[in-house]
């Protein structure tokens, strides 16, 4: 099969779509599809190919969302490229920009469409509106969102029942809804596979003390991870746990604010930021660590907790439905519903090396369901079921004429 993606974030862009993506290509390549990839240039340096024409890279306008482009126009030179590509399935993972894009080429070439919903977009409608006309705003996300999902693709692939339930009881979406969690590349985390003197380097050069216990966070610094619910909460712990520090992995546009809030809390000794950290780098600061921590709500699945039980870590999280079906209570780690709970919890895991072993064995086991080879078998079901659904229809009425002229000619009625 020959699959087009179409996102408007790709590698060297780190963040959870772009990881996904990046996956998902490798996972359908070992299975000997041919897949190309339409995304947005970093750069300022226009448009260009790459990987032999197999990658292009059309120029966009910074959004002011982190650093994110938005694309504006479609050079004809990449229409041309792609249109030699013979396109079976498109598969989009933006609703906007590269995404709008990818509608056209399916409509102009006649090639089906399936898109991935990654983004609660009404969660990030601040950034826009710096707090004016919010309702209003989210109106327009709906709308723009119910349109792009509904009018302009055969079938929809959400990552979580979270997801399903925004489309189904507030969009009231009444097409296909296919809920595949996001795959990873679990091997990539497995203890087995980091090396050791790696692992120690990576301690000294952050400080760390053999009897430091490190409580992990791993992603984009900013308001709707409530990275704030960490820090303040952690003022508390190490008065009963002096040798937690709290590891802040990821950059953004909070990062100084926060770090703000760490010597406010006088706890500037027993938290680290480490700023934007390299994609490949990343399974390293898991293997560091003795638990992961999250109180974002704003998640569509959360990678970084799958990423975080394939390195065998416990996982406390808050009780959001983005975690209710990755996270086993009290068997691969804990969600909680407010500051004690969250606290209760950390506390138990800091104390109990048994409990926190045992937590994190049965986590790596229930990680191996997110392996990319399942992922991408499930998203390929669905690009069948899209290619299908564009079979040309047969005119039922004529054939069953055609069926009972040919049979009265062979009775001779």
């Amino acid at each position: 099969m020959r699959i087009g993606i179409f996102t408007d974030t790709y590698p060297p862009y780190i963040n959870g779509v772009s990881t996904s993506i990046k996956m998902l290509e490798n996972a359908l390549r070992k299975k000997g599809h041919k897949v190309f990839i339409v995304t947005v240039n970093p750069d300022d340096l226009g448009y260009h190919f790459e990987d032999n024409g197999r990658i292009i890279r059309i120029p966009g306008i910074p959004t002011g969302i982190y650093d994110y482009r938005l694309t504006t126009f479609y050079p004809i030179r990449a229409v041309n490229k792609i249109k030699e590509w013979n396109l079976d399935i498109i598969h989009t993972h933006t609703e906007f920009g590269i995404g709008t894009f990818a509608r056209v080429i399916g409509k102009q070439f006649d090639i089906p469409v399936v898109h991935t919903y990654h983004t609660m977009y009404e969660d990030y409608v601040h950034y826009i509106t710096k707090g004016y006309f919010n309702k209003s705003s989210k109106k327009i996300v709906e709308y723009l969102t119910k349109f792009y999902c509904d009018k302009t693709i055969e079938e929809l692939i959400v990552p979580t029942k979270k997801t399903y339930d925004l489309f189904k009881e507030k969009y009231k979406y009444d097409r296909n809804i296919h809920i595949i969690p996001t795959g990873i590349e679990i091997e990539r985390f497995y203890k087995e596979n980091i090396n050791r003197d790696s692992i120690m380097h990576l301690k000294g050069a952050l400080m760390l003390k053999p009897e430091d216990k490190v409580v992990l966070f791993v992603g984009r610094i900013a308001e709707e991870k409530s990275i704030d619910f960490l820090i303040n909460n952690h003022k508390d712990i190490v008065k009963k746990y002096k040798s937690a520090k709290l590891v802040i992995v990821g950059d953004g546009p909070d990062l100084d604010k926060y770090k703000k809030l760490v010597l406010k809390n006088k706890i500037q000794d027993n938290v680290i930021f480490t700023g934007k950290v390299p994609w490949e780098d990343i399974p390293y600061y898991y293997n560091i660590a003795d638990i992961f921590v999250t109180a974002s709500k704003t998640e569509t699945q959360g990678l970084t907790v799958i990423e975080a039980m394939a390195s065998s870590l416990p996982v406390v999280a808050i009780l959001d439905d983005s975690f209710k079906n990755v996270i086993n209570q009290s068997k691969t780690g804990y969600l909680f519903k407010d500051k004690k709970e969250y606290q209760e919890y950390l506390l138990t895991l800091l104390k109990d090396d048994k409990l926190r072993s045992e937590m994190g064995r049965e986590a790596r086991i229930s990680s191996e369901v997110y392996s990319s080879k399942y992922f991408a078998d499930r998203v390929l079901e669905v690009y069948k079921l899209a290619l299908k659904e564009r079979e040309p229809k047969k005119d039922k009425s004529f054939m069953c004429r055609l069926k009972n002229t040919v049979k009265k000619g062979l009775h001779g009625k």
